[in-house]
């Protein structure tokens, strides 16, 4: 994996998770913010980060710039190939959840309902365009990236995948943090192995287009 240096600043990783926190844990207990529905509040919250992210390291599209030259086909195809295989994880991990736990089906159903009211088109352009890419570029690229500098690769990995599970604690939804538990985790692996923003944020948008909208389970 090619190692993306980050600046030497001090610790602006810090500043933006405890932002992403303030963002995001109001996001899943009010699902609204005035006239900004789920999916406004989220792009704007990832368009927000991204954007501090960058100002604040100055490697940061530098590191973009040259994943995106390097390979890309190889990087799109595993994206696509890796997509399917979390699909067909939580397919099977919908089938078994529903088995063993009671409140399974009324909690999928709530993240279900974060579409009520939405027009789909709407949703998909945004997941498409802002949510899923955003959210790699975030969570990965920026913070994942920082924290593998500033503690390890290893342990970076797991702080930055445990805050991407934790901040959807707000929803009060069980079955909602462990979706994000595992697909932290996976994406999250997948950018230790790789070092590909592309990789990660092709994988994560078809999932969320397939799980949300095209194959909903």
């Amino acid at each position: 994996m090619r190692r993306v240096q980050s600046n030497s600043g001090r610790g602006p990783e810090f500043l933006l998770a405890g932002l992403a926190v303030l963002l995001f844990v109001p996001l899943f207990i009010f699902r609204r913010l005035g006239p900004l529905d789920f999916w406004w509040w989220m792009s704007a919250a990832l368009f927000v980060l991204v954007g501090l992210g960058a100002a604040f390291d100055a490697g940061y599209l530098r590191g973009m710039a040259s994943d995106f030259r390097t390979r890309p086909g190889r990087k799109i195809l595993l994206g696509i190939l890796s997509a399917g295989f979390l699909y067909g994880l939580f397919f099977a991990g919908n089938w078994a959840s529903r088995l063993i736990f009671p409140f399974a089906g009324r909690g999928i159903g709530d993240v279900y309902a974060f579409k009520a009211g939405a027009s789909p088109v709407r949703v998909v352009l945004l997941m498409a365009i802002i949510i899923g890419p955003g959210e790699e570029l975030f969570w990965r690229a920026f913070l994942q990236r920082r924290a593998q500098a500033r503690f390890g690769r290893f342990p970076g990995f797991l702080a930055a995948t445990a805050l991407y599970a934790l901040v959807h604690l707000g929803s009060g939804n069980p079955m909602l943090v462990l979706a994000a538990a595992v697909c932290g985790l996976f994406w999250g692996g997948l950018y230790l192995w790789t070092g590909s923003v592309l990789l990660v944020a092709v994988s994560h948008t078809l999932w969320d287009l397939a799980v949300f909208v095209v194959f909903p389970l």
